[in-house]
């Protein structure tokens, strides 16, 4: 299975959870994206619900040399969380990357200021919140983002992905209420070799998806 672009991946994922909600217990339902490649996917998601949408700015914490490969994350100001058995592998401590996680942290509040301009965070407590992302390679950066959701005390913790790998989905159940992913399949390299297009998203695209049509404010979803 493999998903055209983004936007399929998000009616996709939709479509399951519709499912999913009609069978649940969903209260004030909230979609959360991780930006930048969760945006558009959570887009779809948010309108099929009627939910409104806002991000998680969560960083990937990578081995030096390697950036590409996660062994760690950041949301917020909260501490980091990493991957201990990658750090005892690859010998490293937590002091080794304090000059990756300060870096990490000031694109964190720079992405933040820029995504909502002001805004504050749509308040979680009591909601059902649906974190969303592109799909699930380490699961760490998504672990990050759902313990800051999880201490504001959401009613329900929802973790939702096109494609994941298998080990990084068992990870993510520790911190979230419920996973759901559309396809786990046995052999996982990469997210995007399992999308025709995986174009790298934007920062306008982000800002502009946010405030794009279809997409409910939380004063609109109030009223």
């Amino acid at each position: 299975m493999r998903f055209r672009d983004h936007r399929h991946a998000g009616q996709e994922l939709a479509l399951r959870l519709l499912e999913w909600a009609a069978d649940g217990d969903v209260t004030d339902p909230l979609v959360l994206a991780l930006p930048r490649g969760g945006v558009p996917v959570a887009a779809e998601v948010a309108r099929a619900l009627k939910a409104p949408l806002d991000v998680v700015v969560a960083r990937k914490i990578g081995v030096p040399g390697n950036p590409a490969t996660g062994i760690g994350a950041i949301a917020g100001d909260d501490p980091p969380v990493y991957d201990r058995r990658a750090l005892e592998m690859l010998g490293l401590a937590e002091d080794d990357l304090a000059a990756d996680v300060a870096r990490e942290r000031a694109e964190l509040h720079r992405r933040e200021e820029l995504y909502r301009r002001g805004r504050p965070a749509l308040a979680v407590e009591g909601r059902t919140v649906i974190l969303v992302d592109d799909g699930l390679a380490t699961g760490v950066t998504a672990r990050a983002a759902l313990r800051r959701l999880r201490s504001g005390n959401p009613a329900r913790l929802i973790l939702a992905v096109p494609v994941c790998a298998a080990d990084a989905a068992a990870s993510v159940r520790e911190d979230a209420d419920d996973v759901v992913c559309l396809y786990e399949p046995s052999s996982f390299l990469a997210v995007g070799e399992w999308y025709e297009e995986f174009a790298q998203v934007s920062d306008d695209e982000v800002v502009s998806t946010l405030r794009g049509p279809g997409i409910l404010s939380e004063q609109q979803h109030d009223g």
